[in-house]
């Protein structure tokens, strides 16, 4: 029984009516895009829809009155940043009005350009479909060129408050549906792990691979040397997992005095955890990394149904330029 009904003919108290709108539980989100200058631009919103998965739409709503308003009225594309949990002074910081937004809240192009917040719980990278006037509000429609998402608890938002979302994961739901990015990174006669929670030791695994010398890792960024980072292994643990695409790497001076995020840690080579490592198929890539290693002479591995082709790599790296005109 509600307490309340307004008549069609009776004006509309728009406070209690946005209490009234307030009641519906959400996600909180961040709406990013670029100026005309290319300046990044964001706001927290909660009027999130999906619309389509042929072709692949969804819609956010933008206020009219947003200090952002016009750079997502004449942009041709934004992105959509589900917050998780942990991210509440991410939603505080784009629903203020500060001029720096993005200064202390790391940002990456994907697909068109527009800012996708690496730490987000899901992410999706729009062109515009379309825009829809409505009262107060512009409805941006987006057609999605590219997506990414965690297992990360939702941030909720019900009645003007933040709310906890209890067993977000159900039984079966993949943290991605997608390739897994892995990457063997070397550090004076090291390499480094990720504690994988159950008291074993996996690769450390990144969003997208980048070409220049910042990573962005699950949980933490690192400092690579980025001509020294090739592919090495491309392969699947199982029918119901993702593939794999494994670089190799070796890390930065300046990433050699970053603090570590704390899943994170440094073996010696000569004492890599091979019996806490989950996978026979990893723990198989590590020993011909080593045995290649001691050999300085890598390959690059690719999975087939009969156990796989190496292809070896002769000599040293060149740059592109270099190798097309000798």
């Amino acid at each position: 029984m509600v307490d309340t009904v307004a008549q069609a003919d009776a004006s509309i108290d728009p406070i209690a009516l946005r209490r009234a709108f307030g009641t519906f539980v959400t996600g909180v989100t961040v709406v990013t895009t670029r100026d005309e200058d290319g300046t990044p631009r964001g706001m927290t919103a909660n009027s999130f829809a999906s619309v389509s998965l042929d072709p692949p739409l969804l819609l956010v709503c933008v206020g009219k009155s947003a200090s952002s308003f016009q750079a997502f009225n004449g942009a041709d594309s934004f992105a959509v940043n589900f917050l998780h949990e942990g991210q509440i002074d991410i939603s505080a910081i784009f629903a203020s009005k500060s001029p720096d937004k993005f200064q202390s809240v790391s940002h990456d192009r994907i697909h068109t350009g527009a800012p996708i917040l690496t730490d987000s719980m899901t992410w999706f990278d729009c062109s515009v479909h379309n825009r829809i006037e409505a009262g107060d509000h512009v409805i941006l429609i987006g057609q999605v060129r590219a997506f990414g998402a965690s297992p990360s608890a939702p941030l909720g938002f019900c009645r003007g408050r933040y709310a906890s979302v209890n067993d977000p994961l159900p039984a079966g739901w993949l943290a991605s549906h997608g390739i897994v990015i892995g990457y063997l990174i070397e550090a004076e006669d090291r390499l480094l792990f990720r504690a994988d929670g159950k008291d074993g030791w996996v690769l450390p695994t990144a969003r997208r691979r980048k070409a220049d010398k910042r990573l962005m890792l699950d949980g933490g960024e690192l400092s690579l040397v980025p001509e020294d980072t090739f592919l090495y292994s491309v392969f699947d643990v199982a029918d119901s997992d993702p593939g794999y695409l494994i670089y190799r790497a070796r890390l930065s001076d300046e990433g050699s005095a970053m603090a570590l995020p704390a899943d994170l840690k440094f073996f010696p080579v000569d004492d890599l955890p091979y019996d806490q490592i989950p996978t026979h198929e990893l723990r198989s890539m590590l020993r011909r990394y080593m045995r290649e290693r001691r050999e300085k002479r890598f390959g690059i591995y690719m999975d087939t149904g009969d156990g796989g082709r190496v292809a070896m790599i002769e000599g040293q790296a060149q740059a592109w330029m270099q190798a097309s005109h000798d």
